[in-house]
Order: C-alpha cells, then structure tokens, then sequence
C-alpha cells in the first residue's frame, strides 16, 4: 500500500481542526469528472465525521487530458492568498461543466477579487510552483489518477463512494479511542 511521502504542512490549505484524529489528504483535479462527482461525497464525509476529520486538498492536473485543469489549480492558489481557497475551490467544482477562464474570472469576481490580477497570475504562472510542488508530491506518492485520498497517510484504494471512505476512516477513529 502506498503511503504518503509528503507531510501535510501549514502551506497546505486544511479544512478541519488541527487535532483532528484522522487527516485525509485529497490528490484532485478541477477539470476531472471523477473529480467533480466526489466533490459533495467529501462534503458529506466532512459533515458526517465534523471535527474528527480534517480535509487537506493538493493539486494533481492531469494538463495532458485537461486543458483547464492547470489554470484552475492556479485560480484556486490566487484566491487562496487572498484567504479564500475554499469559496474558489468549491465554486469551481460546482460550475465543473462551465469550466474555463470566463468562468474562472467571474468567480474571483464574485469573491470580490481582482479579475485583472487573476491574469496576470495566470500569464506570469505566479502559482504554478505550488501546483507543481503539490503535483510532484503527489507522484513520489504514488498518486496516478484522480481523485486520490490518502487516510492518514495511507493511500485509500478503494473508491470514493461515501460508504468506502467512511469504512476507510472508521478503522482509525475506533483505534485512537483505544488508546
């Protein structure tokens, strides 16, 4: 089984407490199908285990099938130096079938961001480094398709149906209140 090489970091953008008893660490795509239909499934992951979970997203653009996916992954960095990364990150799943630099630019507009600073980001590839550190992360990891979880730090093979990765997650939340 593979095992996540690159620790979770404060660079990374988390979404849970800190203390969380199980951390689960997404290898995603914005312009994947698969990506988009586990989107609400991690949503009612979180909402099913609050604050014993915490979500970390890092970016894997598959650029090669997905031509919007690296432009994405770098929006999705632009509003989160902004603080944020989730409003852009959701707002691109959920509008996945619109998926683009004019949907990309309405949404950091929506957010209240600079859609003339967006360009330039996205012209001078300002963010591009931490999408590829997350990306190349995710290969020394194993990580060759998306979405990919790891549950803390082993790699969850099975699907990302709701029922698999709660049956992954359990397992860990039961053995920490052993202890």
């Amino acid at each position: 089984m593979a095992t996540l090489k690159v620790p979770v970091t404060p660079s990374d953008h988390i979404q849970g407490p800190a203390d969380a008893p199980v951390t689960m660490v997404e290898y995603g795509d914005y312009e994947c199908a698969h990506c988009g239909l586990a989107h609400p499934i991690v949503k009612a992951v979180q909402r099913q285990f609050a604050r014993k979970v915490r979500l970390v997203f890092r970016h894997f653009p598959l650029n090669q099938v997905h031509p919007h996916a690296e432009s994405a992954a770098e929006s999705a960095e632009f509003a989160g130096a902004a603080g944020r990364f989730w409003e852009m990150h959701d707002g691109i799943y959920e509008n996945q079938e619109s998926l683009g630099l004019p949907l990309l630019f309405a949404l950091v507009g929506a957010l209240g961001l600079s859609e003339s600073d967006l360009r330039e980001a996205l012209t001078t590839a300002k963010y591009a480094p931490k999408v590829r550190n997350d990306f190349l992360g995710g290969v020394r990891s194993g990580v060759n398709g998306t979405p990919t979880f790891f549950i803390n730090d082993q790699r969850h093979d099975a699907s990302y149906a709701f029922d698999d990765l709660v049956a992954a997650i359990e397992p860990h939340l039961y053995a920490r209140a052993r202890l």
